[in-house]
């Protein structure tokens, strides 16, 4: 679809592949942090420093939404591009019930097959097991979520609040950057969430989430070229990988514990609890230190982006909803297997090779099923010879 000015709706004019290859490491990193006690997730990020993948989900989507639906609010195709998103957050409801229902499914049948509550348990759907006629309504609410099933929920209510945030974006950017960052800390401040049952709230809290994500909005409108000056300048380079150091050194102290003695009480006061629910301030400096290093050092026509290493990590993040959802299967697949042989150290290390390249895999076949066209000519009926 195309505006008057002969402007695609929906048609950016560059993809940026370096934010798929980020999307696609963030693809391994979740699968790999959800299976417990594993050796390989010491590769992920949330091992070396405060922030981990969920930072780069919620910045990268704010990215796209603004790099692809921006232009479109922009050229004043306000209802064409509020109809898309809305359609993408009904999109993303759907696939969040149908994982909610097989990944439930899934838990419980190896809970009584196995004779182990542990697993109905350790995931949360105990309650759901006891009470369904209950828990499939607060479901669908979206008020109750197993683990690991979080991170669904707030994209749908963030792709919900975009027509407005892209509004606010395009009319008066600097008072709707100022705006999200009020409702930052207000909601900190107060407490404000969305609420969970039986209990408690949203385990990524919108109302503090929402500011990486309007931030990445922002940046996807090609407005990250007004702070370019400043993300190249040595100035901020330095204080980047200065914060990247510190934060490092301070997890190393959750990791060996003999190391605890030498920060200073004053700073232990300062620092925790850094809070991941409401996107303490330490994350989220932690990524944009991380998002300033790799800028600079990854540019954006960088030539290995176009190679075969990288690309099966690529494809995963072209294919990000389908891939998520297929590692939030294997990353169950995987602990019940190590549970059930208690899985030594070789056995983690075969188990989760073999997930990732199964997530590599599926991305590869759906790359190749998007390939084929959906549009096709019917051939013309032969025509019989004269006699």
């Amino acid at each position: 679809m195309a505006d008057r000015n002969g402007v695609g709706l929906l048609a950016p004019a560059e993809r940026d592949l370096r934010l798929d290859l980020m999307r696609g490491i963030g693809q391994w990193m979740v699968f790999l942090d959800h299976i417990p006690y594993d050796i390989v997730s010491w590769l992920t990020l949330r091992n070396y420093g405060f922030s981990d993948a969920a930072e780069f989900f919620v910045f990268i989507s704010g990215y796209t939404a603004g790099f692809v639906y921006g232009p479109a609010m922009a050229c004043g195709q306000y209802f064409a591009a509020t109809k898309r998103l809305l359609k993408r957050a009904w999109q993303l409801y759907v696939a969040h019930i149908f994982l909610f229902l097989v990944f439930v499914a899934q838990i419980a049948r190896a809970a009584r097959r196995f004779d182990n509550p542990m697993y109905g348990n350790e995931y949360n759907i105990f309650l759901f097991l006891e009470h369904p006629d209950v828990m499939i309504g607060q479901t669908l609410m979206l008020k109750f979520k197993p683990v690991d099933l979080d991170v669904l929920p707030l994209y749908i209510v963030l792709v919900l609040a975009l027509p407005l945030i892209l509004w606010g974006l395009i009319k008066a950017p600097r008072w709707t950057l100022l705006a999200s960052a009020v409702l930052y800390v207000l909601a900190r401040m107060f407490d404000w969430n969305l609420p969970s049952f039986p209990g408690g709230n949203w385990y990524f809290n919108p109302f503090a989430w929402q500011m990486l994500f309007v931030f990445g909005t922002w940046c996807g409108l090609t407005k990250a070229e007004e702070i370019a000056p400043l993300i190249k300048s040595r100035a901020v380079e330095i204080l980047a990988l200065a914060w990247i150091a510190f934060s490092f050194l301070i997890v190393m102290t959750w990791h060996i514990p003999a190391l605890g003695v030498l920060v200073p009480q004053w700073m232990i006061h300062i620092i925790y609890p850094i809070d991941k629910s409401d996107l303490d301030m330490f994350r989220l400096i932690h990524f944009l230190a991380l998002a300033v290093v790799f800028v600079r050092y990854i540019p954006r026509q960088w030539p290995a982006l176009h190679s075969r290493i990288l690309r099966p990590l690529i494809l995963m993040g072209q294919n990000s909803l389908p891939i998520f959802c297929l590692g939030v299967f294997l990353s169950f697949a995987a602990h019940w297997f190590l549970v059930q042989i208690e899985g030594d150290i070789l056995a983690q290390i075969l188990v989760s090779v073999a997930g990732m390249a199964i997530m590599v895999g599926a991305a590869w076949l759906l790359n190749m099923f998007k390939a084929v066209p959906d549009h096709f000519e019917a051939s013309s009926p032969a025509t019989p010879e004269k006699a």
